[in-house]
């Protein structure tokens, strides 16, 4: 695009809706129906083999393009990923602080009640316990749900601009908090806020990078999990003895930190070209990319944007174009959407499935294997911080094996390791067996952040329709919300002395639900690797059974024909 077309577009901003291609030409018309606009030819307006000709040329670049490549033209990209994903961050330092307060002292000295009438040994009770662990995930459900509906309608930076507003506002409650009643209540305001989080980074990630680094962004977003839990485990080991209610305090509010320079940040972001797209702001789409790209491949900003209009006119054809508002749902549970719902729900809870509300989060299975506070939270130290690395040796994992692969390998090494806890636990417990126990959690960990952790993100990010990335993202991450509901109300019933008190034994719970997903991933879950969007709804369109994804040979030039004829006999 030249600058003469960008001085045209800019003053024809109050373009909205490009209307469908035809071989003769393409009328652009403004919001309030005033008919054509008189602005210069520009891709736009070429007929339909044009825009499918850019479209497969930039296809076929992004197939062709190396790792080293494209960190080197689309640094902004990731850049910018990195930060709609940093709110994760605050998820992830909550998801850890929350549950590793239960063996906290002074924690549990406000808010604990005695066990067995000792007034100096006190525990939080089994209910509260279940109550608070269940306070933010409950909030999450509402928060995931609506953010499918309302980033699609606000756009990416809109929503997490308004949700760092209620965040500043909500972190009062526990900060402030005299009674457990109050830690509920904030905890569930949080829990809505971080709801919202949670789908950003992998829809904003999965839709402006490039293929070959698709994957390691949406990965990152665990990296920025592990990275919350890290910061988090040590707050924990720097105020562990402390007395006094700063220590539970401060840890509270250090989650104000995060907040003003991703709202500063969150303001310079582009949008995401693929949701102008889906906006009829095709201007402004080619704008976005070529912020986001180096400056040497600006010219081909047109054909990445006639990709995406390619993709987004591919899943109009499949019965996509209705999915305005709420019954955009709908649409992810009817035909082949169904199938890639599925995969994304049941790969997310596969998070929750594996058994990390007992092992990833450790503290108090520490505790109650007979460690004292301080080996507790130096041994969660090191655990979260053995978490962070797992997720970085994951990019060189994702870079030789396909995503089914290690996903798949890594539920088979888990099962393996729960089952070894479990046998630990069974002996009369000694020192030795206990520090054991401890060891094996360790390398549960290791192995999930390599694997599970990581890749369920990749996963849900490239499964869905782009029409219905939002929903699809949104509906997988109410899934995870939902079973992590369920398992926070079971972990403390099984782990607490006052209620089962099955200590390592609670591994053999995990093991059957880990072993479920393991199942189901051996024989539902698709290889995406090395797939682009269009490629991949036209697979799943065709039933291409999961185990056959890596080596179906896809011909671009006959689906576009394809496609051609099936437009044309509407």
């Amino acid at each position: 695009m030249d600058s003469d077309y960008d001085k045209k577009c800019s003053d024809a901003e109050h373009i909205e809706n490009v209307s469908r291609f035809s071989s003769n030409d393409t009328k652009l018309t403004d919001t309030n129906g005033r008919g054509i606009i008189d602005i210069e030819p520009t891709i736009y307006e070429l007929d339909e083999s044009q825009i499918n000709q850019d479209a497969q040329e930039a296809n076929e670049e992004e197939h062709e393009l190396s790792v080293r490549e494209a960190i080197s033209l689309y640094k902004a990209s990731i850049f910018w990923a990195a930060v709609m994903s940093a709110t994760i961050i605050m998820e992830g330092y909550d998801n850890i602080l929350m549950s590793s307060f239960f063996a906290y002292p002074s924690f549990k000295d406000k808010f604990g009640q005695p066990v067995d009438g000792n007034p100096n040994d006190k525990e939080l009770t089994g209910p509260w316990q279940v109550g608070l662990s269940c306070a933010a995930a409950s909030g999450a459900v509402v928060g995931v749900l609506a953010n499918g509906y309302l980033t699609e309608r606000w756009g990416h930076r809109r929503v997490i601009l308004a949700n760092l507003t209620l965040m500043a506002a909500f972190i009062f409650i526990p900060f402030f908090a005299q009674t457990i009643q109050h830690l509920l209540v904030g905890q569930i305001l949080c829990g809505l806020v971080w709801g919202v989080f949670a789908t950003m980074g992998p829809s904003y990630s999965s839709e402006i990078m490039p293929l070959a680094l698709r994957g390691y962004l949406a990965a990152y977003v665990n990296l920025c999990w592990a990275t919350g839990q890290f910061v988090a485990a040590g707050v924990l080991q720097a105020f562990v003895s402390n007395t006094t209610e700063w220590s539970y305090r401060v840890p509270f509010a250090i989650q104000w930190v995060w907040i003003p320079p991703l709202f500063i940040l969150t303001i310079l972001c582009p949008d995401s070209p693929a949701w102008l797209i889906r906006k009829g702001r095709i201007d402004d789409a080619i704008k976005a990319t070529k912020r986001l790209s180096h400056k040497s491949i600006h010219e081909k900003a047109h054909q990445r944007v006639s990709m995406m209009i390619r993709t987004n006119e591919l899943e109009k054809e499949q019965e996509m174009n209705n999915i305005k508002g709420w019954k955009s749902y709908v649409e992810c549970f009817k035909g082949f959407n169904r199938r890639r719902t599925e995969i994304a729900c049941v790969a997310f809870a596969g998070q929750v499935l594996s058994g990390s509300t007992f092992a990833y989060s450790p503290s108090y299975f520490f505790s109650q294997a007979g460690l004292n506070s301080s080996d507790t939270y130096k041994l969660n130290l090191g655990t979260t911080g053995i978490a962070w690395t797992g997720t970085v040796l994951s990019w060189f994992l994702l870079r030789r094996y396909g995503r089914r692969t290690i996903y798949v390998t890594g539920f088979a090494i888990l099962t393996a390791v729960l089952l070894l806890i479990g046998i630990l636990a069974c002996p009369p417990q000694t020192s030795a067996i206990k520090w054991a126990q401890c060891g094996v959690v360790i390398a549960w960990v290791a192995t999930y952040a390599m694997t599970i952790g990581p890749l369920a993100f990749t996963i849900v990010g490239e499964m869905s329709a782009t029409r219905l990335r939002a929903q699809s993202i949104a509906l997988a991450r109410g899934s995870y919300s939902i079973v992590s509901l369920i398992s926070n109300v079971v972990e403390p019933y099984l782990i607490n002395p006052s209620e089962a008190n099955l200590k390592g034994k609670t591994a053999f719970v995990w093991l059957g639900t880990a072993t479920c997903v393991l199942v189901w991933s051996f024989f539902r879950l698709p290889e995406t690797r090395d797939r682009s969007f269009a490629e991949l709804d036209i697979m799943f369109e065709k039933g291409i059974p999961a185990r056959q994804f890596s080596n179906y040979q896809f011909d671009w030039e006959d689906e576009i024909k394809n496609t051609s004829k099936n437009q044309a006999s509407e």
